[in-house]
């Protein structure tokens, strides 16, 4: 199975970041966590995006806040895929990395997640490794049967709330 790299620009960012390794773990896919910075680590970050195919990996989470562009700096140096976590924080509260995420020139995409969306962030990364293996594409179909189960048992709960009132 391939490996996901996953990125962020700073330590303080690992507190959310944590939650895409701990997503990636509970999936069974192997994994790999960094810290390096597209203004102040620009070589090897390059460095790290260049060879990412080659050394396993096959695709790539990126989290940076404010302006930082961690996630179009890497799309820039490989053709794997770049999944953008922007974090919040900052003058405006994650905007700027919001926009500096999704706004990538054509032919160097970065898909996009919610403000501090690491959980989402790992599951898009399983789900295009699982376009490839379907033992992967077997145990996201496990987790979703089990939301889906853990929503009917919420919704039971809640009816016989309402019953007994």
């Amino acid at each position: 199975m391939k490996k996901v790299a996953v990125i962020m620009g700073s330590d303080s960012d690992w507190p959310v970041v944590q939650q895409a390794c701990r997503q990636l773990a509970a999936l069974g896919i192997p994994y790999e966590a960094h810290i390096l910075s597209a203004h102040r680590t620009p070589a090897q970050a390059a460095e790290f995006a260049k060879g990412a195919r080659a050394n396993g990996f096959g695709v790539m989470i990126c989290a940076a806040g404010m302006a930082a562009h961690l996630a179009g700096a890497f799309a820039a140096n490989t053709t794997l895929p770049v999944i953008g976590i922007p974090m919040k924080g900052g003058a405006g509260d994650g905007l700027d990395a919001l926009l500096a995420t999704v706004q990538m020139p054509s032919g160097i995409p970065v898909a996009t997640v919610a403000l501090n969306g690491a959980k989402n962030a790992a599951v898009l990364a399983a789900q295009i490794l699982a376009v490839e293996d379907s033992s992967l594409a077997a145990r996201l179909d496990a987790a979703r049967a089990e939301m889906a189960a853990q929503i009917a048992e919420k919704e039971a709960r809640l009816q016989a709330e309402l019953a007994a009132q």
